[in-house]
């Protein structure tokens, strides 16, 4: 969502109607990226694969999927962002939500995400994390 409403304010762009489904495209998008790096977290832990080596895995495997989604949702949306004619004013603030989303949301799906996971899971186990320099 912070892509989202940076690159609103850095086009000068107000919220809109088309801007708000922006949103709501953008975390649908958000959201499956997500699924598809747990679940082959999950996946690798099912395996027997230990936690760190499961999410470090699991992230270098997803990246192309996840970057390959953002790419694609991009290259569809940029001809949207440059329109000039009838119908711009509809289409420009929906892109401009969409792609300034797709790029925090996917630098946090492959950082942020990861790290929350981690921290869930040994919540879960009834442990808390504690670095070994600790």
């Amino acid at each position: 969502m912070i892509g989202g409403v940076v690159s609103l304010w850095l086009s000068g762009q107000y919220l809109s109607v088309p801007a708000s489904i922006g949103f709501i495209e953008l975390f649908g998008l958000a959201v499956g990226n997500g699924i598809v790096l747990v679940s082959y977290i999950n996946q690798l832990r099912n395996e027997g694969t230990q936690m760190d080596e499961a999410i470090v895995k699991g992230c270098v495997l997803r990246l192309r999927p996840v970057v390959m989604t953002m790419m694609t949702t991009l290259l569809g949306l940029l001809p949207l962002v440059l329109a000039q004619g009838i119908g711009a004013e509809v289409q420009r603030p929906l892109a401009t939500v969409v792609i300034g989303g797709l790029f925090t949301s996917t630098a946090l799906t492959l950082v942020v995400l990861p790290a929350l996971y981690r921290w869930f899971a040994e919540k879960e186990a009834g442990k808390e994390y504690a670095p070994e320099w600790v």
